[in-house]
């Protein structure tokens, strides 16, 4: 029986994954990556053209791994009200994983430049959320769907930066009870289904 080993990408990868998130993209040199990966330095070059582009990997698969948690929330739910509110539930799940360490987008961009890869990367994910919860406030009929939004990525930021600077388990729970506040007492333009 032969087992099908893990290409030197994905090692790469996972490795980054797990070294950058608990320690900081900065913090964790190249050379360490490569050696815990156990791949030849010519693989990071091949495969990533550098510490960059394994940065830039690692952030993609992390935003794209948030996108479909968020979308799995939102399954099956066709109230625009608890569309929104799933967005917390999502958050939860990935507050309470173990060796969670706040948000990679905010983490690798702590020290980085304006032009970097960790900077280009935390707006994409920052336009995803803002774009998201403007989308699902449209779709809820809410009077001014902008304001709504910017209120609900308030309280997800500070959910987020209080479970990871304060380590307060209720943090998103209690985001969660402030953002249906909010919802309820935001002014709708349509009779659209309550949810």
């Amino acid at each position: 029986m032969t087992t099908k080993r893990t290409s030197a990408r994905q090692r790469l990868l996972d490795t980054a994954d797990r070294l950058f998130y608990a320690e900081g993209v900065h913090t964790v040199g190249i050379d360490r990556i490569i050696e815990e990966a156990g791949v030849a330095k010519g693989s990071l070059f091949y495969n990533f053209s550098g510490k960059d582009g394994l940065v830039a990997a690692y952030l993609a698969a992390r935003d794209e791994n948030r996108r479909e948690r968020v979308a799995r929330y939102l399954e099956g739910l066709d109230a625009p009200v608890e569309r929104l509110l799933a967005v917390f539930d999502a958050l939860q799940e990935a507050v309470s994983s173990p060796g969670y360490n706040g948000c990679p987008f905010a983490n690798a961009n702590a020290e980085a430049a304006p032009d970097s890869v960790e900077a280009e990367a935390l707006r994409t994910f920052r336009g995803w959320l803002a774009d998201m919860l403007l989308a699902l406030t449209k779709e809820a009929g809410f009077a001014d769907p902008a304001g709504v939004a910017d209120r609900l990525r308030l309280l997800y930021d500070g959910a987020v930066a209080n479970s990871q600077l304060d380590a307060h388990p209720d943090a998103v729970r209690l985001a969660k009870e402030l953002a249906a506040m909010l919802l309820q007492a935001s002014p709708r333009d349509s009779l659209q289904a309550e949810g």
